[in-house]
């Protein structure tokens, strides 16, 4: 499907948390339709919830997008034209609006206090405000126009709720799901402004925004999809149907195990992030993990993320940005959840850390030498790297994985030393220092030729000598091939681990 005229997404996060998974989904949707069709992605801050925000949330949502690469045209931290990009400060703009909807007769004021609401649930089952409970309730509609005026006049606090007309029927074309149609009367009269804090609920300020900043597509997760109906009708009220933006309700991304969505106990209880970052919450305290600090790629994540519940219609799966952008086809979404496959998003890493050069990870991999106070040449590193990044699906893995390399063993693992430590391996290693110490062209080559034409005259076998070698200079039996190893540490940190393990394993 080809689109004409100025193609304009968003991206509206309420700063109440962490950014979830699901969250990065939805923006890179977004901004794989923005790219697709030369359009632009707004970033917009959805923070008219006073109660429910979080400091340092934002901070964090842009912190994340910045890591991944998702880099927005318009918005918070950007600027544009179509400003402010924070709801909060965006108070009086709201006000006009719901100053339009009373005057047109489209809203009205309800005084019900929050008691009295609650009340009324108790006594009615299912209770609803709207067209068939308004006039029994305490409002502009039910009250005398004096007593309502001189209720305000008071400061008596107040919202403003929508008045939805009974069976109409509410047609929502959406690019995935077709066409939805919801019968009004199944609505409640929504309050969309609340006099206490002089800001809009999420409804309200959601369609204003979205005209005025002339969005042609809202492309958002499926949990919104009851609100659409709403929506419409809020376009409708205002007068605004021709510039009203075209709906896509995303599938949910599920739990890898049994059924409903992905949520952090998951990631808990599985051992996987579902947050882009690490997250310390300042209320209660708490850590949750990230996936950029458990050591993944952000091409992985994006190329991972952009096939949970898409498609780009055929077998291929590496896809990078440049790739994604013009396969990119919202018809191709899902309309039923994508169960996440955290172990398929591991795969996707180890594709990347292998597609990455040994000196972009040779340079993720320094400061973590830093840390542990090693200081080694770049060119060491490199080398080290590419001897060993095929065997890790996480950067975080690469200190335990290569450490042997800078760091000496400081004790053997039993089971190595218990299966590989013969009686003889002493008597054998201090052998082999003899032999190294003779090679004058300590390479890969020069050792292979002098060591295993050693092995073959004294006829010994060669896993009795290989093994115990790599468990005196390893620690324990893994690693690469043994004079990959020694080619790197060298004769005198070769020889000088020899010597330690004779004199400690004898």
């Amino acid at each position: 499907m080809m689109f004409e005229g100025n193609i304009r997404v968003r991206f509206a996060p309420s700063p109440t948390g962490p950014l979830h998974i699901g969250g990065v989904r939805t923006a890179l949707y977004n901004y794989l339709f923005a790219r697709k069709y030369g359009g632009k992605l707004l970033l917009r801050i959805e923070d008219t919830d006073t109660h429910r925000f979080v400091q340092g949330a934002e901070e964090y949502i842009v912190e994340s997008f910045k890591w991944l690469g998702i880099n927005f045209d318009e918005g918070v931290n950007v600027g544009g034209d179509k400003g402010p990009y924070h709801q909060s400060e965006r108070k009086e703009i709201y006000k006009k609006y719901v100053r339009l909807l009373l005057g047109k007769g489209k809203a009205y004021i309800a005084f019900d206090t929050p008691e009295e609401l609650s009340e009324k649930r108790k006594k009615f089952a299912n209770f609803q405000y709207d067209a068939s409970t308004r006039e029994c309730m305490r409002n502009s509609l039910s009250l005398p126009k004096e007593e309502a005026e001189a209720l305000i006049a008071g400061g008596q606090q107040y919202v403003v709720r929508f008045k939805i007309e009974p069976n109409v029927e509410i047609h929502v074309h959406d690019m995935i799901r077709g066409e939805v149609t919801v019968n009004s009367s199944v609505l409640d009269d929504k309050v969309l402004y609340k006099s206490s804090d002089q800001l809009p609920t999420y409804h309200l300020a959601n369609i204003v925004d979205d005209h005025l900043m002339e969005i042609s597509h809202v492309i958002r997760g499926e949990e919104w999809l009851p609100s659409a109906p709403l929506h419409v009708l809020l376009y409708q009220a205002f007068g605004w149907e021709d510039s009203m933006p075209v709906f896509a309700h995303l599938p949910l991304l599920l739990k890898p195990e049994g059924s409903g969505k992905l949520s952090k106990r998951d990631g808990d209880r599985l051992g996987f992030p579902v947050f882009p970052l690490e997250w310390h919450d300042p209320k209660t305290g708490e850590s949750y993990s990230g996936y950029r600090e458990a050591g993944y790629l952000p091409e992985a994540i994006l190329n991972f993320l952009a096939l949970q519940g898409w498609n780009p219609g055929n077998d291929q799966e590496l896809l990078s940005m440049d790739e994604l952008v013009p396969l990119f086809d919202l018809s191709h979404c899902s309309k039923s959840g994508a169960k996440y496959d955290y172990k398929k998003c591991l795969w996707f890493n180890h594709q990347y850390i292998q597609q990455k050069s040994d000196e972009d990870i040779a340079e993720c991999f320094m400061p973590v030498l830093m840390a542990h106070a090693i200081n080694v040449p770049l060119k060491k590193v490199v080398t080290v790297i590419g001897m060993m990044k095929g065997r890790i699906n996480l950067l975080n893995e690469l200190w335990e994985n290569c450490k042997f390399f800078f760091v000496p063993p400081t004790d053997y693992d039993k089971k190595t030393v218990k299966k590989r430590w013969k009686e003889d391996s002493s008597v054998r290693m201090t052998e082999l220092m003899s032999v190294l110490l003779g090679i004058d062209n300590f390479s890969i080559e020069g050792q292979d030729a002098a060591v295993m034409g050693w092995i073959e005259k004294m006829g010994y076998q060669t896993g009795d000598i290989m093994n115990a070698f790599r468990l005196a200079i390893v620690g324990e039996g893994k690693g690469p091939h043994m004079f990959d190893i020694t080619s790197v540490l060298g004769k005198e940190e070769t020889l000088r681990r020899l010597e330690r393990a004779v004199e400690i394993l004898k």
